[in-house]
């Protein structure tokens, strides 16, 4: 009797959980009461199960922590989630697992598809040097047409942190220094991910990271502490966040590192009163890799127990990997540690989101095999991942217009350690594939199909990465003395930046100056092509070069990207989205930094103001700043009215002429300056920016909207407001811009 009473409970628990309305406010209300009506059926064990995520069996992103038969978990019930298991066939095959279980409860599988699936494109910070808002939200859109048909509910990405540190391997996950800019591209990439609305096949979950403000980590060494004011936390990295969630991002991960002494796994004011409280947030938080387990570490919890309990009431909904929360969470709440409500409170959020992908009405709906096959090799992606890439390589010099390069060229001469790199072309983060040698567009293929069968082509690879092997530099200068003009390209490979690969020299690693300079010591013109996943420092052999270009690391197309600018295809349109120091003595180095007591009147003054006696203060490249095969003239901003009241709009109008010889891309830019504030302000602020493409000697009118809230700020109370005063508006072409305009906000 009891068994049949069981099934037909079941019976009606599944005509309940699939019943749906017509009405998109009832639409609301059934997802409600399906999650309650599965949540009521549920025991604690598989309640808890539901907040518990293991690592698949094939490549990690973690310290694995093998324990247990993790497939007769999933059988049981005892699972919600599992990541790196990708493919129509194999998510199939454990989602068929999960459902041998009581409840039939469907898993959810996440991955990280950072900047790419089978078409890798650029990495993320490459993608923000484009500052094309719509190719970036359509990388993600492709991504996650290609990953969802592979059976991947879930991305880990975006990253949105704030990254000022370029020691810190991780800021080629994220959009760089400025909040204005990442909290833009954060959102972009939430829509691009998430497409149309979760439910829709080619939609994936979302998960903004890592929160919070893991890319301010002491000393840029990943995995440290976060130590800061509440005001700056609030008005610099926070704002990516925000930006997310009003994306309505679907979930949020947790950043490893304490904030102000407190983990932010664990940390109610950002978990609880800002995300869950005043921002609104009604997605899950799920943890980093093992984070929970690792509080103990910080020394903030005794044992597991301890981390699950701290976590749970801090606001953390998922375990991802430590297995504290499947280990210990029963007992804290048999013992009265923890409310059972707290636990049905996340549990809720969990299940919400599966039936919001559909996944209660058919399990299987993102394991479409021919849906797989149609993305696996899609040419139009490919063709979007090319046109990205060519919009993320930023032109950092051009002597005598070396690039783009003469027809009359006969003979090139391609030298360096990543001439041929295959695997190092798709960067950090990115999936290898058994035929990648065959798909990855190498820098040597490019330039040569390019270059065509009237151009002699000759190859020296000179000396490695990081081996302090010089040998080769013979046959790399002879190269270059028979060539008409020589392409370099050197840089990190593409592990020595992401996850855990901090580094306190960020200079050209191994002999690779050593080879510039001797290369460069021939006369012949040299291109230089820069591979890395984060700003380089490369000052003492900028001055030897004709030609820089930052190519960063490029994905599936980055030889023909890059044979595109190289030869003048593609007019380069890449503007850097952080600063470039000089050398790692500057770090942090940032353009919206606060002035002083003591200010330097220039870079020659040194007398008792805020400045190094061995150094200028400038960086190498500012924030912003990125050249093109034209030039451009843009000026001063001219504002509709030069006083205005709080909720009044300034209509700002710049124009910008393209002053060159070629058609081309210019991104203008608006700053301002806060003369005088409660609290000091930053000597500059992004406010605006647009894109333009504009014909030989085309004028264009461009005009920015501002308002009081975009002078606003945090006050030391934490409240976002604007103060009245005199403000400064500069124009431009990168952060560098001196001269500027006031108005008057009443």
């Amino acid at each position: 009797m009891r068994k049949f009473i069981s099934v037909f409970v079941m019976y009606l628990m599944v005509i309940a959980a699939v019943s749906c309305s017509l009405t998109v406010g009832a639409q609301h209300l059934s997802v409600e009461h399906r999650v309650d009506s599965v949540l009521s059926l549920m025991t604690l064990d598989e309640k808890i199960g539901q907040m518990n995520q293991y690592s698949g069996f094939w490549e990690a992103t973690g310290p694995i922590t093998e324990e247990g038969d993790k497939l007769e978990q999933v059988r049981n019930g005892m699972l919600g989630s599992m990541l790196n298991v990708t493919g129509s066939g194999h998510t199939r095959q454990i989602q068929e697992m999960a459902l041998q279980s009581r409840l039939r409860i469907p898993l959810l599988f996440g991955q990280d598809i950072i900047h790419g699936y089978r078409t890798i494109f650029p990495i993320p910070l490459a993608e923000a040097a484009s500052w094309d808002l719509q190719a970036i939200e359509q990388s993600a859109r492709i991504a996650a047409t290609e990953a969802s048909a592979a059976g991947v509910h879930w991305t880990f990405a975006p990253m949105v942190d704030i990254s000022r540190d370029p020691r810190w391997g991780r800021v080629m996950e994220g959009a760089g220094e400025d909040p204005y800019l990442g909290s833009l591209i954060a959102a972009a990439r939430v829509r691009g991910f998430q497409g149309k609305g979760l439910g829709n096949t080619d939609a994936l979950m979302a998960c903004g990271k890592h929160f919070a403000a893991y890319g301010a980590a002491i000393g840029g060494r990943d995995y440290n502490s976060v130590d800061m004011s509440l005001q700056q936390l609030n008005d610099v990295y926070l704002k990516p966040y925000k930006a997310a969630v009003d994306a309505g991002v679907a979930t949020m991960m947790n950043s490893f590192n304490d904030i102000n002494g407190i983990p932010a796994t664990a940390n109610q004011y950002i978990l609880r009163d800002l995300l869950k409280g005043s921002w609104g947030f009604t997605g899950f938080v799920v943890s980093d890799w093992g984070s929970v387990g690792e509080m103990i570490n910080h020394g903030y919890v005794t044992n597991e127990a301890d981390a699950a309990r701290a976590a749970l009431t801090g606001g953390c909904d998922m375990d991802m990997e430590s297995r504290c929360y499947i280990k210990n969470m029963k007992q804290l709440v048999l013992s009265g540690i923890i409310s059972e409500s707290l636990i049905d409170e996340s549990v809720k959020l969990i299940l919400r989101k599966k039936f919001e992908m559909g996944l209660f009405d058919d399990p299987f709906r993102f394991c479409s095999e021919e849906r797989e096959k149609q993305q696996w090799d899609n040419p139009q992606n490919r063709a979007a991942a090319r046109n990205i890439a060519r919009k993320s390589i930023v032109l950092l010099k051009n002597e005598n217009k070396l690039l783009p390069l003469s027809r009359e060229v006969r003979t090139i001469a391609m030298i360096g350690p990543l001439v041929k790199a295959v695997g190092d072309n798709n960067g950090f983060w990115s999936y290898a594939w058994p035929d990648d040698s065959a798909r990855i567009v190498t820098q040597w293929q490019g330039i040569s199909n390019r270059a065509g069968k009237n151009v002699k082509m000759l190859y020296a690879r000179g000396c490695g990465i990081t081996e302090p092997d010089t040998s080769g530099f013979r046959e790399a200068v002879v190269a270059a003395m028979n060539a008409d003009v020589v392409i370099m390209s050197v840089g990190e490979s593409a592990n020595m930046s992401g996850e855990a690969k901090s580094r306190s020299n960020i200079h050209l690693p191994g002999v690779q100056e050593e080879l510039v300079k001797a290369v460069c010591a021939t006369g012949k013109p040299v291109v230089l092509l820069i591979n890395a996943g984060r700003p380089l420092v490369f000052n003492n052999i900028s001055g030897n070069s004709g030609a820089i270009l930052y190519t960063w690391w490029l994905g599936t197309e980055a030889g023909n990207a890059i044979a595109d600018v190289v030869f003048g295809d593609y007019n380069p349109s890449g503007k850097l989205p952080m600063t470039f120091p000089r050398t790692e003595g500057q770090i942090p180095v940032y353009y919206s930094y606060l002035n002083t007591g003591r200010p330097p009147k220039n870079e020659n003054d040194l007398n008792y103001v805020s400045a190094y006696t061995d150094l200028p203060n400038s960086p190498e490249y500012p924030f912003g700043y990125g050249l093109s095969y034209s030039t451009f003239s843009i000026s001063e901003p001219v504002p509709d009215k030069t006083v205005f009241s709080p909720g009044e709009e300034v209509h700002v109008r710049v124009i910008v002429t393209n002053t060159g010889e070629t058609e081309g891309t210019e991104t203008v830019q608006l700053y301002f300056r806060d003369k005088v504030g409660s609290l000091v302000r930053p000597v500059k602020q992004l406010a605006g920016f647009q894109q333009v493409l504009l014909k030989k000697a085309e004028s264009r009118t461009l005009t920015f909207t501002l308002t009081d809230k975009d002078f606003s700020f945090f006050n030391d109370k934490l409240e976002f407001r604007s103060e009245p005063g005199e403000f400064e508006l500069f124009a431009g072409n990168c952060s560098a811009i001196e001269k500027g305009v006031s108005i008057w906000l009443k």
